[in-house]
Formats: C-alpha cells, sequence, structure tokens
C-alpha cells in the first residue's frame, strides 16, 4: 500500500511561482508513475504532469513551458515546479501514484490572485 502526503500549496500573484511536493511511503516499489492532476471549481479532475520511474515525462499544453515535474529517488518525492503562474491556474492540485492501485494525495489549494 502507497500514502501520498502533499505539500507547497498556497496564495501567489499571478506572474509568481510555487513549488508542490508529494511524498510516498510504503510500496513504492510497485509505481510506475507518478503525476499531478488538478481540479478547479466547476470543471472536471485533469492532468497537469507525470513523470514515470524511468524518468520520462509529460506535460499538459497548458502549462508546458511554465511547470516542471522532476523527483528525488532518495526521498521518494515528486514536485511541481509552477512559474508564471495565471489565475487560471487555480485549482486543488492532487498528487497522483500509478502501479498495482491508483493512489491519490488529499489535494493541496494553489491559488492564483491578481
Amino acid at each position: 500500500q502507497v500514502q501520498l502526503v502533499e505539500s507547497g500549496g498556497g496564495l501567489v500573484q499571478a506572474g509568481g511561482s510555487l513549488r508542490l511536493s508529494c511524498t510516498a511511503s510504503g510500496s513504492i516499489f510497485t509505481l510506475n508513475a507518478m503525476g499531478w492532476y488538478r481540479q478547479a471549481p466547476g470543471k472536471q479532475r485533469e492532468l497537469v504532469a507525470r513523470i514515470t520511474r524511468g524518468g520520462s515525462t509529460y506535460s499538459a499544453d497548458s502549462v508546458k513551458g511554465r511547470f516542471t515535474i522532476s523527483r528525488d529517488n532518495a526521498k521518494n518525492t515528486v514536485y511541481l515546479q509552477m512559474n508564471s503562474l495565471k489565475l487560471e491556474d487555480t485549482a486543488v492540485y492532487y498528487c497522483n501514484a500509478v502501479g498495482s492501485v491508483v493512489v491519490w494525495g488529499q489535494g493541496t489549494l494553489v491559488t492564483v490572485s491578481s
């Protein structure tokens, strides 16, 4: 069983930066990929970025060039560096891990203000 703990959300002005962290514990050797999703009010949850065990990454078009996903295997942690934040980036961000099962974090709120 895998548990995910997220941190790093908060309030930031448009154009600013935040870094989200997601630390996995438990049966992490079963994980194939970890990623970040987000859900804005009234919208469906969407994939923001993903990184595989081998280090391959994917980012949604809406965040390319602004967000970077990375991982520190020694710390079992995945990061989402978010730069040039826009109002439309406001959402609850969820960490996600895919292995024998799919695991979700509790979510962390990112609010971008004008």
